[in-house]
């Protein structure tokens, strides 16, 4: 008998059709005004072939015990009995906690997981790690991770950021000119971590084309901004943004279009600045010719450009990717620069934000109060390394690095413990993530898939989907609370990761310290009660729990919609200063100068990147990649799924070339290509255009890492994963995020019999 059930994805709300015990079919929520076609992928990927149905351990690890890593991603695995399995990992987990101590285990949960605010992996490992006595963690993120460190020491917190921040709604209604630095991509905003329910962009974008607002897009790709908005494209150069900020500046100082009684009275450090912008500090002028032959736009332009920034109430905005590339602080210091030279800071519609198209929610009205979310508690041991730094610890155990002003050794780590997320998706340079993977005693992985991460596993745990589970959808950007029913049962032997480690925290004595003595439906009910309580104080009121949950959603009031960020600031400056060292926005950071770093300046400057078209390495690799998130999936998730299987070319990731790099190549549209440089090479299906701009390729991220010898470095990948071509050093002392948009490549037709992809299907097994 067919039935429905609501639920809720990252990349929106839906229900479910099931029949027979199998999820059928979904439709979009009823009140979703833009849904996304990513809702398609979810039928197919919840009964995919690629589902790891049982526990298994690699037949190498459970022959030869822990230390034998260099069959990872080689080896066949063996299935075994959840007794078994669970036997084997808490043996684990009190072998390297009695032998090198906690700070041998890493609690490798970087990602998005998936939706649910309960079973929300990351949250639940690290709880049930910090209980059995802590772990090494990761600080920070790869989606905006130099931003992290160091946007608060310019203006004082993340909110230009993460939010809130100037709405679409202020926008529309005070904005002359909007400046979009990596554009503003509807794909990105499809998608939100917890939920995307509200898709509000696309009414947004017809709002702000009805208003006429004049709209910029400076990006190697003219599709990151959509038709509707009819934006100028402006074809910069990747990475080399941070230099035509600085020639826009240059102009609105010498042609008197710039406010000086803004930067007086609300930056500290223009002074300082100046005299590099001017060049009497080196004897470079950052004029509109010297960023003209940096970035490939015509002085002419940049020219024209800065005048109607200054005529118009103008509101200028940085995507995330700008600051995944090498010294990519610099670029958004560069931004803030700009902004506070127009000196439209805190005016309604006028300033900056950073994010504006990287994800869904940002730039929405904020809401009353924030919805419920489950604490990861503290980690005993207070040890934490940026997220993007993984295989440096790996490769170099006891070394010592910068981060933020502060010296951070990297730890010995024998055992990872992995739930939610890809780190081969996310991390860079893949042949040398391979190697230091290789390293660990014991790599234990919860996963619903076979990605690659669960196939360089030694222990795998099949995980639930959202749909074989119950939970709470929510995200601090989005005004709905959704139900997530249980539609089906697990399939296969999988389990959640809540009852999985609440059965290894009973065999290790933690128990009580990790579910605090509540099941799934206790604590569900204590997250939303506990939520309800806020909301009394906003004067709103929740319904109880059981008629939210016969109602299936609940929204959020709104806040102010028109809404600016730094309005208060701009008015009063000294009772509203901000969190800076000054209390204002700092031009020159005399924290950043203390700090010492060789390679972050403490003001805006253009540092080359260690690759890009203007280095020597481009004679060599003469395109800049660029690895985009893709608009069939989210990150690597659904990738077996056919929406994204759709958008395959060749049966590989398309990449994106301008018709006369690929006519220079003799590559045509749909051609087998092979893109490789120093560090590794990738096969993809090529889509030949002119919507990127010359010595530029787009390569989306997220397709499973597929190599022709699994567990082989330097194998090729046959599928079309990024990381097997980007670089893999940190932006900075100071931010050590990661640099994947900085990466030079060469690209040829594929001459000769292509291997077949197979990374969709199971893995070998073998008998015990």
């Amino acid at each position: 008998m067919a039935a429905s059930f609501r639920n809720s994805s990252h990349w929106g709300a839906f229900l479910a059709d099931v029949e027979g015990g199998r999820v059928t079919g979904v439709r979009p929520f009823e009140q979703d005004p833009d849904p996304s076609p990513m809702l398609g992928a979810i039928a197919a990927s919840v009964h995919a072939k690629a589902r790891v149905e049982r526990p298994m351990v690699r037949e190498g690890w459970l022959k030869n015990g822990p230390g034998s890593g260099e069959g990872r991603g080689a080896e066949p695995f063996v299935a075994v009995s959840w007794e078994k399995a669970l036997e084997l990992v808490a043996g684990e987990l009190a072998r390297v906690k009695e032998t090198y101590s906690n700070e041998a285990i890493f609690g490798g949960s970087y990602g998005w997981a998936s939706a649910g605010i309960f079973h929300y992996a990351r949250t639940q490992l690290r709880r049930f790690l910090f209980a059995y006595g802590g772990c090494v963690d990761q600080s920070a993120n790869y989606s905006f991770g130099a931003a992290t460190a160091f946007v608060p020491h310019i203006v004082g917190d993340l909110k230009s950021v993460t939010g809130p921040m100037t709405t679409w709604p202020a926008v529309v209604k005070h904005t002359g000119m909007l400046v979009l630095f990596g554009g503003v991509n509807l794909k990105n905003t499809q998608v939100a971590r917890g939920g995307c329910v509200a898709h509000a962009r696309l009414p947004y974008f017809q709002q702000i084309a009805d208003a006429g607002i004049d709209v910029v897009n400076v990006s190697p790709c003219r599709d990151d901004a959509p038709d509707l908005l009819k934006p100028q494209w402006v074809p910069v150069r990747p990475n080399t943004d941070a230099a035509l900020m600085l020639g826009l500046c240059h102009t609105l100082i010498i042609e008197d279009l710039h406010d000086p009684k803004f930067l007086e009275s609300h930056c500290v450090g223009y002074d300082r600045v100046r005299p590099y912008l001017m060049g009497e500090s080196d004897g470079q002028p950052k004029d509109s010719d010297w960023a003209a032959a940096i970035t490939g736009i015509d002085a002419a332009t940049i020219r024209d450009l800065a005048r109607r920034m200054a005529s118009k109430r103008t509101l200028v905005s940085a995507a995330w990717s700008l600051q995944r590339a090498d010294h990519g602080e610099q670029t958004y210091w560069a931004l803030i620069l700009l902004a506070s030279v127009l000196g439209q800071i805190g005016l309604p519609g006028g300033g900056f934000t950073f994010g504006y198209g990287s994800s869904g929610g940002l730039g929405d009205p904020d809401m009353l109060f924030n919805p419920p979310s489950l604490s990861g508690g503290s980690n005993p041991i207070n040890y934490a390394i940026p997220a993007a730094r993984i295989a440096d610890a790996l490769l170099e155990p006891g070394k010592v690095i910068g981060h933020n002003g502060k010296k951070i050794t990297y730890p010995d780590i024998k055992l990872i413990y992995w739930a939610g997320g890809n780190p081969f998706h996310h991390h860079q340079d893949i042949n040398r993530l391979l190697k230091g993977w290789q390293r660990p005693e014991t790599i234990i992985v919860h996963e619903p898939w076979w990605t690659a991460t669960a196939r360089h596993a030694d222990i795998v745990l099949p995980a639930t989907t959202t749909l074989e589970r119950n939970d709470i959808g929510s995200n601090g950007r989005d005004p709905y609370l959704m139900v997530m029913e249980k539609a089906i049962e697990p399939v296969g032997e999988a389990r959640n990761d809540f009852d999985i480690l609440s059965d290894l925290a009973r065999r290790l004595g933690c128990e009580a310290a990790f579910a605090e003595g509540r099941d799934e439906n206790e604590w569900l009910r204590f997250l939303y009660d506990s939520c309800r309580q806020g909301a009394q104080t906003n004067q709103v009121a929740m319904p109880d729990f059981d008629s939210f949950w016969k109602q299936g959603w609940f929204e959020i009031p709104k806040a102010d919609e028109d809404f600016t960020l730094y309005t208060e600031f701009r008015a009063d400056p000294k009772a509203k200063k901000l969190r800076t060292r000054s209390g204002r926005v700092e031009l020159y950071c005399e924290r950043i100068a203390k700090m010492g770093y060789d390679d972050c300046p403490p003001q805006p400057t253009w540092i080359e990147p260690a690759e890009w078209l203007g280095s020597e390495k481009a004679d060599r690799f003469p395109l800049h990649m660029i690895s985009s998130q893709p608009k069939t999936r989210l990150h690597s998730q659904m990738d077996c799924g056919p929406v994204s299987g759709a958008d395959k070319v060749a049966g590989r990731e398309p990449v994106a070339i301008n018709s006369a790099d690929a006519a220079s190549r003799g590559i045509s549209d749909g051609d087998l290509v092979r893109l490789f440089n120093d560090r590794g090479a990738c096969l993809a299906g090529a889509i030949v255009t002119d919507d990127v701009r010359p010595g530029a390729v787009r390569l989306y991220t997220g397709a499973w890492y597929d190599p022709v010898e699994g567990g082989k470095i330097g194998s090729l990948d046959r599928h079309g994963n990024p990381n097997m071509l980007t670089l893999d050093k940190g932006t900075s002392q100071l931010g050590q995020g990661p640099i994947a948009q900085t990466a030079l490549v060469q690209i040829e037709r594929y001459e000769g019999d292509a291997p077949a992809v197979s990374v969709f299907e199971p893995p070998e097994t073998v008998s015990a």
